[in-house]
Protein backbone atom coordinates (compact mmCIF):
# COMPACT_ATOMS: atom_id res chain seq x y z
CA UNK A 1 0.00 0.00 0.00
CA UNK A 2 1.04 3.36 -0.48
CA UNK A 3 1.59 5.65 2.97
CA UNK A 4 3.27 9.28 3.52
CA UNK A 5 6.92 8.98 4.99
CA UNK A 6 9.14 11.84 6.32
CA UNK A 7 12.90 11.41 5.52
CA UNK A 8 13.63 14.55 7.44
CA UNK A 9 13.12 18.55 7.66
CA UNK A 10 11.00 19.45 4.44
CA UNK A 11 11.67 15.96 2.95
CA UNK A 12 8.11 14.14 2.78
CA UNK A 13 7.60 11.54 0.26
CA UNK A 14 4.70 9.03 -0.67
CA UNK A 15 6.11 5.68 -1.09
CA UNK A 16 4.54 1.61 -0.74
CA UNK A 17 5.01 0.22 2.63
CA UNK A 18 4.18 -2.86 3.91
CA UNK A 19 0.40 -3.23 3.68
CA UNK A 20 -1.61 -3.18 7.24
CA UNK A 21 -2.40 -6.50 8.60
CA UNK A 22 -3.61 -8.12 11.63
CA UNK A 23 -0.89 -8.74 13.90
CA UNK A 24 -3.10 -9.24 17.53
CA UNK A 25 -6.79 -10.02 18.29
CA UNK A 26 -7.17 -6.87 19.45
CA UNK A 27 -6.26 -5.39 16.54
CA UNK A 28 -9.09 -3.96 13.31
CA UNK A 29 -7.31 -2.86 9.68
CA UNK A 30 -8.95 0.50 8.62
CA UNK A 31 -9.21 2.06 5.47
CA UNK A 32 -8.51 5.29 5.28
CA UNK A 33 -11.14 7.89 3.26
CA UNK A 34 -10.24 11.15 5.51
CA UNK A 35 -7.29 12.25 6.78
CA UNK A 36 -5.38 15.27 7.44
CA UNK A 37 -1.90 17.44 7.99
CA UNK A 38 -1.62 18.60 11.67
CA UNK A 39 -0.13 22.09 12.54
CA UNK A 40 1.90 19.90 15.18
CA UNK A 41 3.06 18.03 12.54
CA UNK A 42 5.12 21.50 10.98
CA UNK A 43 7.60 21.42 14.09
CA UNK A 44 8.98 18.12 12.74
CA UNK A 45 8.90 19.17 8.95
CA UNK A 46 10.81 21.93 10.04
CA UNK A 47 13.25 19.91 12.55
CA UNK A 48 13.76 16.28 11.81
CA UNK A 49 16.97 14.97 11.42
CA UNK A 50 17.93 13.15 8.04
CA UNK A 51 17.34 9.75 7.96
CA UNK A 52 17.38 6.59 5.31
CA UNK A 53 14.26 4.83 7.01
CA UNK A 54 11.86 7.64 7.46
CA UNK A 55 9.00 7.99 9.39
CA UNK A 56 5.40 6.83 9.03
CA UNK A 57 3.54 10.23 10.11
CA UNK A 58 -0.70 11.05 10.43
CA UNK A 59 -2.76 11.15 13.68
CA UNK A 60 -5.90 12.15 12.34
CA UNK A 61 -8.03 9.81 9.88
CA UNK A 62 -11.46 8.17 9.67
CA UNK A 63 -12.03 4.97 7.41
CA UNK A 64 -14.08 1.67 7.09
CA UNK A 65 -13.01 -1.55 9.11
CA UNK A 66 -11.57 -3.35 6.52
CA UNK A 67 -10.92 -6.73 9.31
CA UNK A 68 -11.09 -7.34 13.00
CA UNK A 69 -9.34 -9.28 15.35
CA UNK A 70 -11.40 -12.10 17.02
CA UNK A 71 -11.19 -10.41 20.06
CA UNK A 72 -12.59 -7.19 18.71
CA UNK A 73 -16.41 -6.97 19.47
CA UNK A 74 -16.80 -3.01 19.74
CA UNK A 75 -16.90 -2.87 15.71
CA UNK A 76 -17.03 -5.04 12.59
CA UNK A 77 -16.11 -5.18 9.46
CA UNK A 78 -17.53 -2.15 7.25
CA UNK A 79 -18.22 0.24 9.99
CA UNK A 80 -17.36 3.60 9.80
CA UNK A 81 -15.00 5.14 12.62
CA UNK A 82 -13.02 8.14 13.89
CA UNK A 83 -9.77 7.54 15.11
CA UNK A 84 -8.72 9.50 17.86
CA UNK A 85 -4.94 10.53 17.71
CA UNK A 86 -3.85 8.46 20.13
CA UNK A 87 -4.84 4.48 20.79
CA UNK A 88 -5.83 2.79 23.80
CA UNK A 89 -7.20 0.16 25.25
CA UNK A 90 -10.19 1.32 27.05
CA UNK A 91 -10.60 -0.45 30.22
CA UNK A 92 -6.99 1.14 32.06
CA UNK A 93 -7.33 3.28 35.39
CA UNK A 94 -6.93 6.11 33.30
CA UNK A 95 -8.84 5.26 30.31
CA UNK A 96 -11.61 4.32 32.95
CA UNK A 97 -10.61 8.14 34.67
CA UNK A 98 -11.43 9.64 31.01
CA UNK A 99 -7.42 9.97 30.13
CA UNK A 100 -6.80 7.52 28.06
CA UNK A 101 -4.01 10.28 26.48
CA UNK A 102 -2.12 8.34 29.24
CA UNK A 103 -2.96 5.15 28.84
CA UNK A 104 0.35 2.36 29.27
CA UNK A 105 -0.73 0.08 27.14
CA UNK A 106 -1.36 2.88 23.84
CA UNK A 107 0.72 4.75 21.85
CA UNK A 108 0.81 7.03 19.23
CA UNK A 109 0.29 6.44 15.18
CA UNK A 110 3.12 6.95 13.06
CA UNK A 111 6.32 5.84 13.90
CA UNK A 112 7.28 1.81 13.14
CA UNK A 113 3.37 1.80 13.11
CA UNK A 114 0.72 2.96 10.29
CA UNK A 115 0.41 6.48 10.11
CA UNK A 116 -3.14 7.59 9.21
CA UNK A 117 -1.70 9.50 6.08
CA UNK A 118 -1.74 6.02 3.99
CA UNK A 119 -4.17 4.20 2.50
CA UNK A 120 -4.68 1.97 5.48
CA UNK A 121 -3.95 1.56 9.14
CA UNK A 122 -3.45 -1.13 11.92
CA UNK A 123 -5.22 -0.29 14.74
CA UNK A 124 -4.14 -2.17 17.95
CA UNK A 125 -6.70 -1.69 20.57
CA UNK A 126 -9.70 -1.47 18.31
CA UNK A 127 -12.13 -1.80 21.22
CA UNK A 128 -10.92 0.96 23.19
CA UNK A 129 -9.71 3.30 20.53
CA UNK A 130 -12.17 3.63 17.11
CA UNK A 131 -15.51 5.33 18.17
CA UNK A 132 -18.13 4.31 15.29
CA UNK A 133 -19.46 6.50 13.46
CA UNK A 134 -23.80 6.70 12.49
CA UNK A 135 -23.10 7.97 8.95
CA UNK A 136 -21.66 6.50 5.47
CA UNK A 137 -18.16 7.22 3.80
CA UNK A 138 -19.85 10.38 1.84
CA UNK A 139 -21.82 12.16 4.39
CA UNK A 140 -20.99 15.32 3.34
CA UNK A 141 -20.22 16.16 7.38
CA UNK A 142 -17.20 13.94 8.01
CA UNK A 143 -14.53 16.68 7.83
CA UNK A 144 -16.76 18.51 10.71
CA UNK A 145 -16.47 15.01 12.41
CA UNK A 146 -12.91 14.54 11.46
CA UNK A 147 -11.60 17.36 13.19
CA UNK A 148 -12.91 15.36 16.66
CA UNK A 149 -9.81 13.51 15.85
CA UNK A 150 -7.49 16.01 17.34
CA UNK A 151 -7.65 19.96 17.03
CA UNK A 152 -11.46 19.99 17.97
CA UNK A 153 -11.15 17.68 20.97
CA UNK A 154 -7.86 19.80 22.08
CA UNK A 155 -9.60 23.35 21.52
CA UNK A 156 -12.48 22.08 23.96
CA UNK A 157 -9.88 20.44 26.35
CA UNK A 158 -7.86 23.79 26.49
CA UNK A 159 -11.46 25.46 27.31
CA UNK A 160 -12.22 23.27 30.06
CA UNK A 161 -8.77 23.41 31.86
CA UNK A 162 -9.20 27.20 31.44
CA UNK A 163 -12.58 26.70 33.32
CA UNK A 164 -14.79 28.25 30.60
CA UNK A 165 -17.89 29.68 31.39
CA UNK A 166 -21.07 31.23 31.03
CA UNK A 167 -20.49 35.02 31.14
CA UNK A 168 -16.44 34.82 30.57
CA UNK A 169 -14.17 36.44 29.05
CA UNK A 170 -12.00 34.31 27.56
CA UNK A 171 -8.64 35.20 25.52
CA UNK A 172 -7.02 32.48 22.60
CA UNK A 173 -3.65 32.69 22.12
CA UNK A 174 -2.61 31.13 18.79
CA UNK A 175 -4.49 31.54 15.32
CA UNK A 176 -4.45 27.95 14.48
CA UNK A 177 -6.35 24.72 13.62
CA UNK A 178 -6.26 24.42 17.68
CA UNK A 179 -6.54 28.36 18.24
CA UNK A 180 -9.32 28.57 15.90
CA UNK A 181 -10.92 25.38 17.56
CA UNK A 182 -10.62 26.35 21.32
CA UNK A 183 -12.84 29.65 20.10
CA UNK A 184 -15.55 27.43 19.31
CA UNK A 185 -15.37 25.37 22.24
CA UNK A 186 -15.36 28.60 24.42
CA UNK A 187 -18.44 30.38 22.82
CA UNK A 188 -20.13 26.21 23.13
CA UNK A 189 -19.35 26.69 26.74
CA UNK A 190 -21.06 29.81 26.80
CA UNK A 191 -18.44 32.25 27.26
CA UNK A 192 -19.72 35.88 26.49
CA UNK A 193 -16.33 37.98 25.58
CA UNK A 194 -14.07 35.82 23.12
CA UNK A 195 -10.62 37.70 22.22
CA UNK A 196 -8.23 35.75 19.49
CA UNK A 197 -4.27 36.77 19.32
CA UNK A 198 -3.32 36.47 15.78
CA UNK A 199 -2.18 37.90 12.75
CA UNK A 200 -3.45 36.44 9.51
CA UNK A 201 -6.07 38.20 8.48
CA UNK A 202 -8.46 34.65 6.92
CA UNK A 203 -7.75 33.13 10.28
CA UNK A 204 -8.90 35.48 12.51
CA UNK A 205 -11.73 36.68 10.30
CA UNK A 206 -12.77 32.86 10.49
CA UNK A 207 -12.12 32.89 14.39
CA UNK A 208 -14.81 35.96 14.23
CA UNK A 209 -17.33 33.29 12.88
CA UNK A 210 -17.04 31.08 15.34
CA UNK A 211 -17.98 33.28 18.31
CA UNK A 212 -14.55 35.91 18.33
CA UNK A 213 -15.76 39.29 19.14
CA UNK A 214 -11.71 40.96 19.47
CA UNK A 215 -8.74 40.54 17.30
CA UNK A 216 -5.74 41.46 18.78
CA UNK A 217 -2.57 41.36 16.64
CA UNK A 218 0.24 42.44 18.82
CA UNK A 219 2.59 39.60 20.82
CA UNK A 220 4.46 40.02 24.24
CA UNK A 221 3.65 42.69 26.41
CA UNK A 222 1.75 44.76 24.26
CA UNK A 223 -0.62 41.59 23.72
CA UNK A 224 -1.03 41.71 27.46
CA UNK A 225 -1.66 45.19 27.84
CA UNK A 226 -3.94 44.98 25.26
CA UNK A 227 -5.60 42.09 26.46
CA UNK A 228 -6.40 43.71 29.67
CA UNK A 229 -7.72 47.10 27.91
CA UNK A 230 -10.31 44.70 26.29
CA UNK A 231 -11.20 42.62 29.77
CA UNK A 232 -11.87 45.61 32.55
CA UNK A 233 -8.30 46.35 32.86
CA UNK A 234 -8.06 42.69 35.02
CA UNK A 235 -7.20 39.95 32.27
CA UNK A 236 -9.18 37.09 30.90
CA UNK A 237 -11.34 34.91 33.45
CA UNK A 238 -10.17 32.23 31.69
CA UNK A 239 -7.03 32.05 28.73
CA UNK A 240 -6.42 28.98 26.23
CA UNK A 241 -2.64 28.76 25.45
CA UNK A 242 -2.79 27.08 21.86
CA UNK A 243 1.12 27.26 20.74
CA UNK A 244 3.56 25.62 22.58
CA UNK A 245 6.58 28.00 23.11
CA UNK A 246 7.74 29.56 26.21
CA UNK A 247 6.54 32.98 25.13
CA UNK A 248 3.52 32.16 24.50
CA UNK A 249 2.63 30.42 27.82
CA UNK A 250 4.30 33.49 29.88
CA UNK A 251 2.53 35.88 27.82
CA UNK A 252 -1.33 33.57 28.34
CA UNK A 253 -0.31 33.55 32.29
CA UNK A 254 -0.14 37.85 32.39
CA UNK A 255 -3.09 37.71 30.62
CA UNK A 256 -5.03 35.84 33.05
CA UNK A 257 -6.80 37.85 35.83
CA UNK A 258 -6.33 37.25 39.54
CA UNK A 259 -7.99 34.27 40.19
CA UNK A 260 -8.53 33.08 36.14
CA UNK A 261 -7.44 30.17 34.73
CA UNK A 262 -4.86 28.86 31.45
CA UNK A 263 -5.14 26.45 29.46
CA UNK A 264 -2.32 25.10 28.03
CA UNK A 265 -2.87 22.39 24.99
CA UNK A 266 0.13 24.07 22.50
CA UNK A 267 2.93 21.41 22.24
CA UNK A 268 6.01 22.72 24.30
CA UNK A 269 8.47 23.24 22.04
CA UNK A 270 11.50 25.33 23.42
CA UNK A 271 11.53 23.62 26.90
CA UNK A 272 11.44 27.29 28.76
CA UNK A 273 9.95 27.29 32.57
CA UNK A 274 7.89 29.72 33.33
CA UNK A 275 8.80 31.34 37.17
CA UNK A 276 5.35 30.72 39.41
CA UNK A 277 6.23 33.30 40.89
CA UNK A 278 4.85 35.05 37.63
CA UNK A 279 1.15 34.30 38.77
CA UNK A 280 1.17 33.09 41.93
CA UNK A 281 -0.04 36.17 43.84
CA UNK A 282 -3.24 36.28 41.52
CA UNK A 283 -3.83 32.60 42.40
CA UNK A 284 -3.60 31.94 38.69
CA UNK A 285 -4.39 28.39 37.53
CA UNK A 286 -2.32 26.75 35.05
CA UNK A 287 -3.89 23.08 33.59
CA UNK A 288 -4.09 21.49 30.47
CA UNK A 289 -1.76 19.38 29.06
CA UNK A 290 -2.34 15.83 26.20
CA UNK A 291 -6.29 16.71 25.15
CA UNK A 292 -8.06 13.08 26.22
CA UNK A 293 -9.43 13.01 22.33
CA UNK A 294 -11.16 9.18 22.67
CA UNK A 295 -12.63 10.30 26.13
CA UNK A 296 -14.19 13.86 24.55
CA UNK A 297 -14.85 12.73 21.16
CA UNK A 298 -18.04 10.83 21.96
CA UNK A 299 -19.49 13.75 24.31
CA UNK A 300 -19.18 16.51 21.34
CA UNK A 301 -20.48 14.12 18.43
CA UNK A 302 -23.78 14.74 18.99
CA UNK A 303 -22.83 18.96 18.30
CA UNK A 304 -21.18 18.39 15.16
CA UNK A 305 -23.81 15.79 13.86
CA UNK A 306 -26.51 18.59 14.43
CA UNK A 307 -24.16 21.31 12.91
CA UNK A 308 -23.91 22.86 16.39
CA UNK A 309 -19.79 22.93 16.87
CA UNK A 310 -18.74 22.71 13.00
CA UNK A 311 -15.17 23.20 12.58
CA UNK A 312 -14.98 22.14 9.29
CA UNK A 313 -13.89 25.61 7.80
CA UNK A 314 -10.23 24.82 9.44
CA UNK A 315 -9.79 22.62 6.44
CA UNK A 316 -9.06 25.10 3.49
CA UNK A 317 -7.43 22.58 1.03
CA UNK A 318 -7.84 19.24 0.00
CA UNK A 319 -5.64 16.89 -1.45
CA UNK A 320 -5.52 12.90 -2.35
CA UNK A 321 -2.59 10.95 -0.74
CA UNK A 322 0.03 11.52 -3.89
CA UNK A 323 -0.36 15.76 -3.11
CA UNK A 324 0.65 14.87 0.32
CA UNK A 325 4.16 16.78 0.28
CA UNK A 326 2.67 19.75 -1.10
CA UNK A 327 0.23 19.81 1.60
CA UNK A 328 3.24 19.73 4.07
CA UNK A 329 4.48 22.66 1.93
CA UNK A 330 1.71 24.98 1.39
CA UNK A 331 0.98 24.61 5.88
CA UNK A 332 4.27 25.60 6.48
CA UNK A 333 4.29 28.49 3.87
CA UNK A 334 1.07 29.46 5.57
CA UNK A 335 -0.70 29.26 2.11
CA UNK A 336 -3.31 26.87 4.20
CA UNK A 337 -4.27 26.47 7.54
CA UNK A 338 -5.21 22.83 7.52
CA UNK A 339 -5.19 20.53 4.56
CA UNK A 340 -7.31 17.72 4.16
CA UNK A 341 -6.46 14.25 2.63
CA UNK A 342 -8.95 12.07 0.92
CA UNK A 343 -6.70 8.63 -0.36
Amino acid sequence: MRAAVMFGAGDVQVRQVPDARLERPTDAVVRVTHAAICGSDLWRYRKLAPSTAGVRIGHEFIGVVEEVGAEVTAVRRGDLVLAPFKWSDGTCEFCRDGLPNCCPNGGFWGGELDGGRGEAVRVPQADGTLVPLPMGPDDPRLPAVLALSDVLCTGHHAALAARVRPGATVAVVGDGAVGLCGVLAAARLGAEHIVILGRHARRTELARRFGAVEVVPERGAAAVERVRELTGGHGAHAVLECVGTGEALRDALDMARPGGAVGYVGVPQDGEGVDVRRFYRRNVTLAGGTAPARAHAPELLPDVLSGRLDASAVFDRTVGLDDVPDGYRAMAEREALKVLIRP
